[in-house]
């Protein structure tokens, strides 16, 4: 989902593709991610526009900040859905990264997007987990904690990083964590698969109702730009 948002976010503006840096390199335009559901304090708080803490997950702003984050995903994303089944899995990565970009739209970018907030919450998430299940102190637990510190390192120094979405989907992610029960220990209810499908529905007419929304102020944009 995320690799073809980023592919059809670059498709819809050619012509406004930055590639001025390594970290801005194929970055879609501003105008791309306002259409498809970028998120951040302009959006949520000025505007209202909820289902953006949604749809801001799944789009990225650079070739690096996608290779990055898929990376991660590929990396933890897999562990955490074993532990606790893909419903669950599905809950925790929605509901951590919209709780990371509600902090960053409260406190920090007017315009922000990626799944960082979400991986974020998957380690806030596995942290939480195995403490709770008497594993706090063992090597993968350890080792989820220093990406974390790692990460959030990582975000002070570079340039341009949402740490405020960082922090609230590590967060929501850690919250979660406390409350979820692992595959292991009770087979995913039909309660949750049904939210699941909820936050997927979400999603997807987030996505759907956002482009509806903004189409004539992208194509607007985009013949000002022209002339």
């Amino acid at each position: 989902a995320c690799i073809s948002l980023y592919v059809l976010s670059l498709l819809l503006d050619i012509r406004g593709l930055r590639s001025g840096g390594v970290l801005t390199f194929l970055s879609p335009s501003m105008e791309s991610m306002w259409l498809l559901g970028m998120t951040g304090k302009v959006r949520v708080v000025e505007l209202g526009h909820w289902w953006t803490l949604f749809t801001a997950i799944y789009l990225h702003g650079g070739v690096l900040h996608i290779l990055f984050n898929v990376l991660w995903i590929r990396q933890i994303g897999a562990f955490a859905e074993h532990e606790l089944g893909p419903a669950r899995f599905f809950v925790l990565f929605n509901l951590s990264g919209a709780g990371g970009f509600l902090a960053s739209s409260l406190f920090g970018a007017p315009f922000t997007v990626g799944a960082s907030g979400s991986i974020f919450g998957l380690l806030g998430a596995m942290i939480a987990f195995r403490r709770r299940r008497g594993a706090g102190g063992d090597m993968l637990s350890q080792q989820f904690l220093q990406w974390a510190v790692i990460m959030f390192v990582f975000g002070f120094v570079m340039r341009g990083v949402d740490n405020w979405a960082h922090a609230g989907g590590f967060v929501s992610g850690y919250v979660l964590g406390m409350r979820l029960r692992g595959a292991h220990e009770r087979p995913e209810t039909r309660g949750m698969q049904l939210a699941a499908l909820v936050l997927a529905a979400i999603v997807v007419l987030g996505f759907v109702f956002n482009a509806v929304q903004t189409w004539p102020e992208f194509i607007e944009a985009i013949r000002t730009r022209g002339l």
